[in-house]
């Protein structure tokens, strides 16, 4: 079987830093390129990932570190438009009984009138995502008092090129959980059909 790691990957990657920090998201799975993202630090290794296989937009996805160990498991509730997500701290089978680590409601654009596109309970903190318009869009995470967390946009090379619409970069603002923000980034693009 081929390795899917280029490189060794830490153990141990910290969930906080007290640095703001950099990643790469290509919204494609290493298996096979099928449906999932593939999430690289600014060293290029491979700290987090989502595999979908050949199921896009999957009402059950895991979120694992680079070596393939399961984070926490967002799963859909509810229909299509109006829907959401739970996400839990763990892969066991009975998810039912455990409580969500965090929550996510989507808005229907055309009923909200603006760019909000999820609203986000993590125990008794909130945050919103919003979308960005323009050439190069994107998405950030906000909290309630309206501080950028979390800020993705398509990827420029050196040159200034795009490199497609399935290349993002992720700054992460410091001091903030890294495997949640990185949740909430599979959340949102499980709600835009991307993987």
């Amino acid at each position: 079987m081929a390795k899917i790691h280029p490189h060794q990957a830490p153990s141990f990657y910290p969930q906080l830093s007290s640095q703001r920090e950099n990643f790469t998201i290509w919204m494609k799975s290493l298996v096979f390129h099928t449906n999932g993202c593939t999430i690289y630090n600014s060293k290029g290794q491979i700290v987090f990932r989502v595999d979908n296989y050949e199921e896009k937009c999957s009402d059950e996805v895991h979120l694992m570190d680079g070596k393939g160990k399961v984070l926490c498991t967002i799963r859909k509730k509810g229909l299509r438009p109006f829907g959401g997500w739970n996400g839990y701290r763990s892969s066991c089978s009975n998810l039912k009984k455990e409580k969500p680590w965090f929550q996510v409601k989507r808005y229907c654009r055309a009923l909200m009138g603006n760019n909000l596109a999820c609203q986000v309970s993590v125990g008794r903190d909130k945050y919103r995502i919003i979308r960005l318009e323009g050439k190069l869009a994107g998405f950030r995470i906000i909290n309630l008092d309206g501080n950028i967390i979390a800020e993705a946009k398509q990827k420029l090379s050196s040159s200034g090129v795009v490199l497609g619409d399935d290349v993002l970069t992720l700054e992460v603002e410091s001091n903030e959980d890294h495997s949640l923000i990185m949740a909430l980034v599979t959340v949102y693009g499980l709600s835009r059909r991307k993987m």
